[in-house]
C-alpha cells in the first residue's frame, strides 16, 4: 500500500512549506533541494514508499547507511520540509506518485513549493525566474515579487504531475520554473532558486556561496545523474517548456 513512513524522531511542525527536489532538466530542484537540507542539517524525518517509485537502496560514499531514493527532510525550527529524490520517476509512476504526496500534504496541512528548469540559451547575467501556483497562492509569489512567465507553457514529470493534483483539488501550491541548461546540472540556477524564492517564501536565510563556489564539482558529481535524466523522454522529466513544443 502507497504510503509515507514516518520515522520515530522527534519534529513538531504546523503549518509548513514543503520543497521539492524531484530531478529534472538541469538538475535544478534536486540541486537546491539537496543543499537545503545540507545547509540547515534538516533530520530524516520520512521515507516516501508511493506505488511504482524503485526499489532501491541508496548509499553516500564514506558511509555505510542505506537508506530509499525517496526521503523527506523536516527542519522544527523552520518549519520546513523537503523532498529529496535520487531517482528519476518513470511515467508508469507518476500519477501513483503524485496523488500519494498530494494526499500526504495535505494530511500535514503543507504548502508545496513546486521546482522546476527551463531550458534556455542564456548570456551573461541573472537567469531569469517566474513563478506559477493553485488556489491562493499567487498572492505570495506578488509579495514576493515573482513575475509571470513570459508565455504559454507547461510543467512536465512527477513535478507536473504534482502541480496538476494541486490544481484538479484546488489546493494552495507554488511551482517556480527557472532558466537553466538543457544538457548539464545548472547549480547558478538552483541558486536562483534558492536565494529569489525558497528562501523569502520560506522565510530562511540560504548561504549559496559554497554551492557557487562548488559549482565545477556539483557538476562533475551530477553528471552521470544528468545523463541518465536525458535518456528519459523529454515528457517523463520534470521541466517547464513552452506550451507550442508540447502540442
Amino acid at each position: 500500500m502507497a504510503q509515507i513512513h514516518t520515522r520515530d524522531v522527534d519534529v513538531d511542525l504546523e503549518s509548513p512549506t514543503l520543497v521539492e527536489g524531484f530531478p529534472g532538466v538541469g538538475l535544478v530542484g534536486k540541486i537546491a533541494t539537496d543543499h537545503l537540507v545540507e545547509r540547515l542539517e534538516m533530520e530524516y524525518f520520512a521515507s516516501v514508499d508511493c506505488n511504482g517509485l524503485p526499489r532501491i537502496g541508496v548509499y553516500r560514499g564514506g558511509h555505510q547507511q542505506a537508506r530509499p531514493p525517496v526521503r523527506l527532510y523536516a527542519s522544527e525550527e523552520h518549519d520546513l520540509l523537503a523532498l529529496q529524490s535520487d531517482a528519476p520517476i518513470s511515467s508508469q509512476a507518476v500519477s501513483n506518485v503524485a496523488e500519494c504526496i498530494t494526499g500526504w500534504i495535505v494530511e500535514q496541512n503543507a504548502t508545496p513549493i513546486y521546482l522546476s528548469g527551463l531550458p534556455a540559451e542564456r548570456e551573461e547575467g541573472r537567469p531569469g525566474i517566474y513563478g506559477i501556483g493553485t488556489g491562493a497562492s499567487i498572492e505570495t509569489l506578488e509579495r514576493h515579487d515573482i513575475a509571470a512567465p513570459p508565455e504559454d507553457g507547461v510543467v512536465t514529470g512527477p513535478t507536473g504531475a504534482l502541480i496538476n493534483r494541486a490544481a484538479q483539488r484546488e489546493l494552495d501550491s507554488l511551482g517556480i520554473v527557472v532558466e537553466c541548461s538543457r544538457q548539464f546540472p545548472d547549480p547558478e540556477a538552483a541558486s536562483v532558486l534558492l536565494e529569489d524564492a525558497i528562501g523569502p517564501i520560506a522565510d530562511v536565510e540560504i548561504d549559496v556561496s559554497d554551492l557557487l563556489e562548488r559549482a565545477e564539482e556539483i557538476r562533475e558529481k551530477r553528471e552521470q545523474f544528468a545523463q541518465q535524466m536525458q535518456a528519459i523522454a523529454e515528457d517523463e522529466s520534470s521541466q517547464a517548456q513552452p506550451l507550442r513544443m508540447y502540442q
